[in-house]
């Protein structure tokens, strides 16, 4: 499967023969890119990370690629490996071996079992830094690294409800280093969670599934950032929108938007597409496989493969097959057929997020690690929000890159919003 012979990085990989495309994927990603673009001149000249490990566990695309050239460039050492099996690029990670000496464990597909030895291979690395998008290097570091601990300075978290699971951690005593929560920035989750997220959400359904939305009843579970993008794109192509949720202003404010919103036990009936964007478990359960119609097609928006339960669906199919790249078909006992996509992960059968987008999620990682590596002596081990002013710096530079100009307070004005002494 792999062919590493010639390759000058450790690395497991599937062929570096895919080098050449995978180059010229980073290299078309980056035009988009003009903030990390910014930020690696700078970095280039400051090197602020230099001689620091950093270990990465992120999916592989070349989006990815452009920040991790962009901290190599700062002077990091960095392992990669993949947070998302279902989204390598192997021309992505071909390249990022051969052209830009960056060690890579990754390999589309790779099962359970592989997944975990690219995880050991990370954190053999004994990071200083870690870069998550689903705490996946945290959480080793913590339950079988234990002993690399001390060594590690700081990490950022990608991911909505891995931000959580460290929360808890901190709260318990248990989180051993400070984390940066990239996800909670205002310039990734407004853009990357609810453009990314409903853009590349309904690509990779219609490149799965090659499906006419127009006219179809689609289901979305949780209207956060992500649900809420998904839900505006799928409008917007003709689909009936329904939301489920358990947050009662969430709720009323999918209402508002103008979508139906009911329980997932009455949506079942009526739903044609189901897409989970909750970050919880077990939204799809075996109480809704029985209510489904035949036909229905089930994906999974949220990090994690366990919003839809993998395990009772298999139980409750009488067949399974592949049918389609990326599309499973499971034959129910009484005949109806259900149609998952993406093993049930992160669906990944298109591009991915724009690399417009993931500029400004990167550009936050990039400086979150910078202004970790200056501060990490003061920070105490647990989750912090990315500072305002880097959050600001980032929405700033994006609005020049796109020759936008904004007003500025006049120092009167400043005074004024800051006295309070005026009222109605």
């Amino acid at each position: 499967m792999q062919n590493n012979a010639t390759a000058t990085s450790p690395c497991d990989i599937r062929d570096l023969a895919f080098a050449d495309q995978g180059k010229r994927h980073i290299e078309w990603a980056f035009q988009s890119m003009p903030v990390l673009q910014i930020i690696r001149k700078q970095f280039i000249k400051t090197q602020p990370l230099a001689g620091i490990r950093l270990s990465a566990g992120l999916q592989v695309t070349a989006e990815t690629a452009n920040l991790l050239v962009t901290l190599r460039d700062g002077g990091a050492k960095i392992v990669l490996c993949a947070s998302n099996p279902v989204s390598t690029r192997d021309d992505v990670a071909a390249s990022l071996v051969r052209d830009y000496n960056i060690p890579v464990y990754a390999i589309n597909g790779e099962d359970h079992a592989v997944h975990e030895s690219h995880l050991t291979a990370a954190l053999d690395h004994h990071p200083q830094v870690t870069m998550d998008d689903g705490a996946d290097l945290a959480t080793g570091l913590h339950t079988k690294r234990q002993e690399s601990l001390p060594d590690v300075l700081g990490g950022t978290e990608a991911a909505d409800a891995a931000v959580g699971r460290l929360n808890a951690m901190a709260k318990q005593g248990t989180l051993k280093y400070p984390v940066i929560a990239v996800n909670d920035a205002r310039t990734k989750h407004l853009f990357d969670n609810r453009y990314g997220t409903g853009q590349s959400t309904l690509d990779g359904i219609i490149c799965a599934t090659n499906i006419l939305l127009a006219g179809l009843n689609v289901v979305i579970a949780g209207y956060g950032w992500c649900g809420r993008g998904i839900a505006v794109r799928a409008k917007g192509m003709g689909a009936n929108v329904i939301v489920t949720e358990v947050d009662p202003s969430k709720a009323i404010e999918a209402v508002m938007d103008g979508f139906r919103v009911m329980t997932m036990a009455d949506a079942c009936a009526l739903g044609d597409v189901f897409v989970t964007a909750t970050g919880n478990q077990r939204i799809l359960a075996r109480d809704h496989f029985d209510r489904l119609k035949s036909g229905a097609i089930l994906c999974n928006a949220g990090h994690q493969n366990v919003e839809i339960d993998l395990a009772a669906l298999a139980k409750s199919a009488s067949s399974h097959r592949e049918i389609r790249p990326f599309v499973e078909e499971f034959g129910m006992r009484d005949g109806r057929k259900l149609y998952l996509l993406s093993e049930g992960r992160v669906i990944a059968s298109a591009e991915g997020h724009p690399a417009s987008v993931m500029d400004m999620s990167f550009a936050n990682q990039a400086l979150s690690v910078e202004h970790l590596l200056k501060n990490h002596a003061s920070l105490e081990a647990k989750v912090y929000p990315v500072p305002d002013a880097i959050d600001k710096q980032v929405a700033r530079m994006k609005l020049e890159s796109m020759s936008i100009k904004i007003d500025r307070l006049t120092p009167e004005q400043e005074i004024y919003l800051a006295s309070g002494c005026e009222g109605s």
